[in-house]
């Protein structure tokens, strides 16, 4: 496994929210955390953009990916609205995730609670050719669901 240095800047008022972190040693993503000065509940249906109370400094070649967490969506529809989500090396905002209650019950989000999970990942620039033809596959042009259930 690789360590690379990134550079974050804490929002004024949040002082208090943990660092994003590691939860385990084999985790591949860091917790998040919600910087919300009071509970903000989510009504079934509703989604809200939620800050995390950073900014950081990527280095170029790479992306954060930030997801959802698994227990929250599956223990209350908690999920974020494009997942993954991602924040470009060029970006120097703060870091927000937008959260979508799927579930039936309203849910509360409380200040310093996890949210979403955050992935650095290395960025593969593609270079595109334009061609007359492609290469043939065993699926070539099948689309969704053409191999069955």
């Amino acid at each position: 496994m690789k360590n690379l240095a990134i550079h974050i800047k804490v929002k004024e008022g949040c002082a208090d929210l943990p660092l994003p972190s590691y939860a385990t040693p084999g985790s591949s993503g860091m917790d998040l955390y919600a910087d919300v000065q009071n509970e903000v509940v989510l009504s079934p249906g509703e989604r809200r953009l939620i800050s995390c109370g950073f900014s950081m400094s990527l280095p170029e070649g790479f992306e954060a990916e930030v997801r959802p967490r698994s227990g929250l969506a599956l223990k209350y529809g908690i999920s974020l609205v494009n997942t993954p989500g991602t924040i470009d090396s060029d970006y120097r905002g703060i870091v927000n995730v937008i959260l979508i209650n799927l579930g039936s019950e309203p849910y509360t989000v409380r200040r310093s609670e996890r949210i979403a999970q955050m992935v650095i990942k290395e960025v593969v620039r593609g270079e595109l050719a334009v061609t007359d033809e492609l290469e043939e596959t065993a699926r070539s042009g099948g689309g969704f669901g053409h191999t069955g259930k």
